[in-house]
């Protein structure tokens, strides 16, 4: 009987340590969402490096825009090799010369239209990584939510197991149950022990993945998440597919595409048309001969049209061909996303209710039962266990569906444009 004593002493206090650690983590500071996501947006790298090439894509039209290089020369012309006869001869002289290209009229809009459309293409495609790094935090903070609620339900768990194993104990030591039961009851405690050890491992997983997402150092504490009150989500499929067709920052991007494509195709079928390059010339005379200016103008001959503009004209028309499959490819792939989202959210809403108000209270009823026939001395063990398994996967699969239900919904508030906020604005 001493021996069965000391044995339970020893696992509650292997317990109460392994209890006390995850106590120590969840003392932290609670992990706030609105806090993650302003820190993402302000230090992830994904964001920043976005941002830079966006900068990069707006100085690109100017340059378009902008007249070509003038030129300016310079040379000297001599009579002869025997000497230096600048000032003897009539023909000896230095000569200067500046010209400028003039692109053919409507070639420079052009090329400024399409580098702007390009770039203002980057900024909706920025807008777009912001939304899903946002995505992603609110993903890994529900899922971390998650582990913890998890944590909660393993406790409660064990905490009944060890009632469970004392009273085992108990009947064993009276000579009522036999060994095997009270090994089953010690199994049960055990098992929930090293499931508790792998869902803080995940938990530490998930931390590294927030701190990774938000820009903070590695190991830097976060807290245990505060649980928000489900999110209002009234939209139907019709409204979301409006939203998404309008705010949509991915099929804004692919929209800019197609718009400089279609700019690029118009130039390519001006390339043919010529450019004009104007040259104003000086030459110096010395030797009482006159000074002498000259002007002229010149022009390219497009006499390889076949093998140079005709083929980037067909090359143009080829990627607006292309930018205009890739929009409506974009428009079907988020439009079944959303459709596929909505449903995930609905169907959640069904099971959380189902888990809620039918299987969680009713299998509690019954543990109770059971469990008090237990301990009264009534009843065998295994139908115990079997019962208190079930109250927690039960209770699991409702806060399952309940992150479930949430990252549909962040899913959906990033396709849709609408997700800058800590929680769904779709339907708002």
């Amino acid at each position: 009987m001493r021996r069965h004593a000391f044995v339970i002493r020893c696992g509650m206090f292997v317990m109460a340590l392994m209890l006390c650690a995850v106590g120590v983590r969840a003392a932290d500071a609670p992990a706030d969402l609105a806090v993650l996501i302003r820190e993402a947006l302000e230090k992830n790298p994904e964001i920043l490096a976005s941002q830079a090439r966006l900068e990069g894509a707006r100085q690109r039209v100017p340059q378009a825009e902008s007249l070509p290089d003038p030129m300016l020369s310079a040379g000297y012309q001599n009579m002869g090799f025997e000497r230096y006869s600048y000032g003897e001869y009539e023909f000896s002289q230095w000569m200067f010369e500046a010209s400028q290209t003039f692109p053919f009229p409507g070639k420079r809009s052009l090329r400024a239209e399409a580098s702007r459309k390009e770039s203002e293409s980057l900024g909706a495609t920025h807008e777009s990584v912001r939304l899903k790094i946002v995505l992603r935090v609110k993903e890994l903070y529900y899922d971390l939510l998650l582990g913890y609620r998890n944590l909660d339900l393993i406790r409660e768990r064990t905490a009944l197991a060890v009632r469970i194993e004392e009273a085992a104990l108990a009947r064993y030591a009276t000579g009522s149950a036999g060994r095997e039961e009270v090994m089953t009851g010690q199994a049960e405690k055990y098992l929930l022990l090293e499931r508790e050890e792998t869902e803080r491992r995940r938990i530490e997983a998930i931390e590294s993945g927030l701190n990774q997402v938000t820009g903070r150092p590695v190991n830097a504490p976060l807290g245990r998440p505060v649980l928000p009150a489900p999110t209002p989500f009234p939209a139907d499929l019709e409204e979301l597919v409006r939203k998404t067709e309008t705010h949509s920052p991915e099929l804004a991007s692919r929209g800019r595409m197609l718009d400089a494509a279609r700019a690029r195709e118009t130039l390519a079928k001006r390339e043919a048309l010529p450019d004009v390059t104007f040259t104003a010339g000086y030459a110096n005379r010395a030797g009482g001969f006159r000074d002498m200016w000259s002007l002229s103008m010149g022009i390219p001959l497009p006499i390889y049209f076949g093998y140079k503009q005709k083929p980037g004209i067909a090359e143009a028309s080829a990627g607006v061909s292309a930018s205009r499959f890739e929009l409506e490819g974009a428009r079907t792939m988020l439009l079944s996303s959303v459709r596929e989202n909505l449903a995930a959210v609905r169907s959640a809403e069904r099971l959380m209710a189902l888990y809620r108000e039918g299987l969680i209270p009713k299998t509690r009823q019954d543990l109770d039962f059971t469990l008090a026939g237990y301990l009264g001395g009534k009843g065998d063990v295994a139908p115990l266990l079997t019962r208190l398994k079930a109250l927690y996967d039960y209770e699991f699969a409702y806060w399952t569906q309940f992150t479930e239900r949430e990252k549909a919904i962040a899913r959906i508030d990033a396709v849709t444009g609408t997700g800058n906020g800590t929680q769904g604005d779709t339907g708002k």
